[in-house]
Parts: C-alpha cells; sequence; structure tokens
C-alpha cells in the first residue's frame, strides 16, 4: 500500500520491500506483556533504518511505542482503514456465552470488552499472524478470535470456512490508532521525508497524533485496557476514551485544541 502510494505520486520512483522478523514475530509461547511490549514489533526494524538497510519503515500505528527514539520520525500515515474489532468464529457457529466457548486473544483491553459483552465466555491468549490464528481456530482450538477488521480486510482473507462480525465501536473500542499505517523514517534524511509528506493523510495524521497523546497521558503499553477513537468532521475532532471497558468519555473541539481535548477527557476517566 505504501510503495502504491509513493509510486501515484512519483511514477518514477523505484521501491524494494525488505521483510524483517522482529522479536514478536519469533517469540509467539508468551503473552505480549511478558516480553517486552510493543517496542518488540519494531526494534529490529528501527536498527535496520539507522544502519541505511532501509529508507522507510512501516508500521501498523498501533504497535508503536509511545516514544519515537529521537533521531527517527513518524513522517507520513496512510488513510486510516476500519478501526474496529471483529469476532472471527467458524462458519454456522453462533457465538454463545457460557464457559465451555473459548475466544483468543492477547489484548488486555479485547479481553476485557468481550467479558463485557459476553461475561460466562472463557477468554485465552493466542500468539502468532493472522493465517496462524485462523487455522487454530479451525483445528479446534479456539471458538472464536478477536482480530483488527482492517487487518483482515488488508490481507484480503477470504475462506469459506469462516465468518466475521465487525463489532460496533460503541460496544468494543478500538486500540488506540487501530487500522492506521505509520510511515517512519531517518529525521535528517530530508529527501525521504519530502517523499512521505505528499502522500500523508493530514486528517488520519492528526488523529494519530492525538490517540498517541491520549496513550501517553496515561501511560499506555499492551497492559493497559484502554480504548481511544477519534475521528474529524468539519474540523473538528471527535473523541471517544475508555478505561477497562468502563463507561466511555466524549468530546469534541476544533482540530488545532485536540491535546487540550484529550488532556480533558482523560482527566475524566
Amino acid at each position: 500500500m505504501v510503495c502504491s502510494a509513493l509510486k501515484n505520486k512519483f511514477p518514477e520512483i523505484k521501491t524494494e520491500i525488505v521483510p524483517i522478523t522482529t522479536k514478536g514475530d519469533k517469540i509467539l509461547d508468551k503473552p505480549l506483556t511478558q516480553i517486552g511490549g510493543k517496542g518488540i514489533f519494531i526494534t529490529e526494524i528501527e536498527q535496520a533504518l539507522r544502519q541505511k538497510r532501509i529508507d522507510i519503515a512501516v508500521h501498523s500505528a498501533k504497535d508503536l511505542p509511545v516514544d519515537i527514539p529521537e533521531d527517527l520520525a513518524v513522517s507520513a500515515v496512510l488513510k486510516r482503514g476500519d478501526p474496529r474489532d471483529a469476532m472471527v468464529t467458524r462458519t454456522g457457529e453462533n457465538i454463545r456465552d457460557e464457559k465451555s466457548f473459548t475466544v483468543g486473544t492477547g489484548s488486555v483491553r479485547r479481553k476485557m470488552f468481550i467479558r463485557k459483552m459476553y461475561p460466562q465466555v472463557s477468554v485465552s491468549d493466542i500468539r502468532g499472524n493472522v493465517d496462524t490464528r485462523i487455522k487454530k481456530l479451525l483445528d479446534g482450538n479456539y471458538d472464536a478470535l478477536i482480530l483488527a477488521a482492517a487487518g483482515l480486510e488488508r490481507l484480503g482473507i477470504k475462506n469459506d470456512n469462516i465468518s466475521v462480525l465487525t463489532l460496533d465501536i460503541e460496544k468494543c473500542l478500538p486500540a488506540p490508532c487501530q487500522g492506521i499505517i505509520a510511515i517512519e523514517s531517518r529525521k535528517n534524511d530530508s529527501a525521504v521525508c519530502g517523499y512521505l509528506s505528499s502522500i500523508n493523510d493530514t486528517d488520519t495524521f492528526s488523529v494519530f497524533e492525538t490517540e498517541r497523546y491520549i496513550l501517553k497521558l496515561t501511560g499506555g503499553n499492551c497492559d493497559l485496557p484502554l480504548g481511544a477513537y477519534g475521528h474529524i468532521s468539519e474540523n473538528k475532532i471527535f473523541l471517544t476514551l475508555s478505561d477497562k471497558a468502563e463507561t466511555a468519555v466524549k468530546g469534541f473541539a476544533p482540530v488545532e485544541e485536540r491535546y487540550r481535548l484529550a488532556e480533558r477527557l482523560v482527566k475524566e476517566l
């Protein structure tokens, strides 16, 4: 998606995708909170950026730690995809609110929201990429999975053996920056930063900054069940926050006052 965006603006540009396996991709038998939180998905990629083995790093924005190294910067984001979570089940099977029904997720936030919606279900940790998780579902290890709707859509997951139910934002508030693709570069690389600024979606970037500021204010990491979602309409930003899947707080303000709005809502949590 990033390569396509660049080529649409600069047809002459040549791109090469460099796959990098991170610590988070390798250690699949422990919850994220036990192996280092969000940074485990980006450290090796940022090292490659510093060593100039790559020119830009492409991340799922919700995997980014609150603090970015001083020599690096998120220079652009693509237009936000679907921010919602999705419940994936085997085709023909309905969600049952009972202990024998097991939902797989590694997210503390998703666990709390699912237990709020379905108090009796069993919730169990799961790691691995989307294909691996779906295989575990089809093998009967889980009765349902909670995954990011944007991830399923971008991967083009099509399988007649699964059903996907997208969860309403009001019932299951997404993680901050869910559905956003962030593009990181070296701060002093003005040429690359120039390319990236041309593909940056400004509304999404404002929401990205605001939701990350909320994370910073709350000391957010993988072990915090924080939900946050913002969208922009007519130069106003509308924010919804929740903590521990409790009643959400909401507000809106002009986009230029987004940080003050975030501060006020965090105090209300």
